[in-house]
């Protein structure tokens, strides 16, 4: 196989991102790095410091503190700040509401993305975010943009919290997605766009099977 082959999955909250993209990993050998988590795991870190999220430099601080590692228990992805397991702290509500105003500061985007192109270079890998194949991975081999209905996507994430015990009505969570579309799509620093070489794929309606083999079909002239 080839080596560094690198695969950019992108799209809005809830477009099956992250979960398309570990199974992708796993089936294909390939490191899978989950940039949303890192986003997620500053935000969750900063808050926890109680440091005033309007404060870019006290957030970059809290971040220069951190050290972000993957692995996998049980076959699932764990994440870890200095060693800390914080993979379910990392999902809850409030780290879900505030993760998009963190991750808008540029000093933390530029930071996390040098991280991240690290471990790109190092691995065959598949990554996924909001900026991968325009900012993060523009030269990457496969890129995918993911987009379902705001409807399906709402479902989805009504569906996830229910099975962790999380009640959210799904007409808050529909309207949460769609507050964060705007906000993702017209942020100044990496807004969410899909790269003009990307491929782009439609989820809805679909299995998350059909997703990844449709993916593969594509891969396989890197392969």
């Amino acid at each position: 196989m080839t080596k560094n082959i690198q695969i950019a999955i992108d799209g809005p909250a809830s477009a099956g991102k992250s979960t398309v993209a570990k199974i992708l990993a796993k089936r294909n050998g390939y490191i899978y790095c989950d940039t949303g988590a890192m986003y997620r795991a500053v935000t969750f870190q900063s808050m926890s410091q109680q440091t005033n999220l309007d404060d870019e430099a006290a957030i970059l601080s809290v971040l220069d503190d951190m050290l972000i590692t993957f692995d996998y228990v049980d076959g699932m992805q764990h994440v870890y700040v200095n060693g800390v397991d914080v993979t379910e702290d990392i999902r809850t509500i409030d780290v879900t509401n505030n993760v998009s105003k963190v991750s808008a500061y540029k000093a933390v985007r530029q930071e996390l993305v040098n991280r991240q192109k690290l471990i790109a270079s190092e691995n065959n890998i598949v990554m996924d975010g909001r900026d991968i194949g325009t900012v993060v991975l523009p030269n990457a081999a496969l890129k995918i943009f993911l987009v379902a209905s705001v409807d399906e996507r709402a479902q989805r994430r009504f569906k996830e919290n229910q099975a962790k015990g999380i009640d959210v009505p799904l007409e808050t969570i529909k309207q949460d997605i769609e507050k964060r579309d705007l906000y993702d799509s017209t942020r100044k620093e990496s807004p969410l766009v899909q790269a003009s070489d990307a491929i782009r794929l439609d989820t809805t309606g679909m299995g998350i099977d059909d997703v990844v083999s449709a993916i593969e079909s594509h891969l396989l002239k890197y392969t």
